[in-house]
């Protein structure tokens, strides 16, 4: 589904702008060595960063899950996420991501390191011509064995091997089960599917984050009067829908077109709903 993050960054750390990628972290540091890490993730396009303050207070919430003391507002980084983004080309897509971690510690972080880092960098949104996805053998982990409701760092490497054991499958990414074996979302993107111009996505338990982007659609569905299901969903009924599509940061709304060997449409419903997102983001 491709690479982000290649072309221009400006990152935010110790009240300084640094026009590159910093070297902020060493071997002892906490956040490196026990994975006191957390982070979000909101896009600027058209001049417009859509559900910013949501995605800054989520970081905030992450950090504090995780045991450390953030010591920035969700209005700071708000602001200084605009301060960011006004470094670039007017017409720029761009990847915001805010971080917390701990600097000290052992095995716990002591909350008194936290430090706060704020990376901004170019990362065009991809057309949606559509991603392929199998079923992976890994699973998501449930709430008692990792801190699945808080934006993790250390959540990542179960995400990359699905995803890796899928593109050696020679598929984009993977459908990830939850721990008692139903749909949880796709490796790194929330998953929906549409049977009957009715819309389903697995209904959230905790075992994966409830994904901004995911509650935006749900709103803007709602709100354009179509129906949305949100129940335990199990991985044979997907082979059953009309259409099925992810939603998440990278591409905001994005349609399946393979599901192991079966093809499935760019359909009607997923580009509807694609066009009423980036409607409202755009007023």
């Amino acid at each position: 589904m491709g690479n982000i993050g290649s072309g221009q960054t400006w990152t935010y750390v110790d009240g300084q702008w640094f026009p590159d990628n910093p070297k902020i972290m060493g071997p002892r540091t906490h956040g490196v060595w026990l994975s006191s890490s957390v982070f979000d993730g909101a896009r600027a396009f058209n001049g417009v960063i859509p559900d910013l303050e949501a995605h800054c207070e989520r970081v905030i919430q992450s950090a504090r899950i995780l045991g450390m003391a953030p010591m920035l507002s969700t209005h700071e980084i708000v602001e200084l996420s605009w301060e960011g983004v006004a470094k670039f080309p007017a017409d720029s897509e761009l990847y915001i991501c805010p971080m917390f971690y701990a600097e000290t510690g052992f095995i716990a972080p002591d909350p008194a390191s936290t430090r706060f880092t704020l990376s901004i960098f170019d990362a065009p949104l991809p057309a949606p011509t559509g991603f392929t996805a199998c079923k992976s053998s890994f699973r998501r982990p449930a709430r008692d064995m990792a801190p699945t409701d808080a934006k993790a760092s250390c959540l990542y490497p179960n995400v990359g091997r699905c995803v890796n054991e899928a593109n050696e499958k020679g598929f984009d990414t993977a459908v990830v089960l939850d721990p008692v074996g139903n749909v949880a979302e796709f490796a790194y993107t929330n998953l929906f599917y549409v049977k009957d111009e009715c819309l389903f996505t697995p209904q959230a338990n905790g075992t994966f984050l409830n994904g901004i982007t995911r509650q935006r659609v749900i709103k803007l569905a709602k709100e354009n009067n179509i129906d949305v299901i949100e129940k335990a969903v199990s991985f044979d009924e997907l082979f059953e829908a009309d259409e099925i599509f992810g939603t998440g940061n990278y591409f905001k709304v994005g349609p399946l077109t393979r599901l192991e060997d079966q093809t499935f449409p760019i359909g009607p419903l997923t580009m509807h709903l694609r066009d009423l997102y980036f409607d409202w983001a755009k007023k």
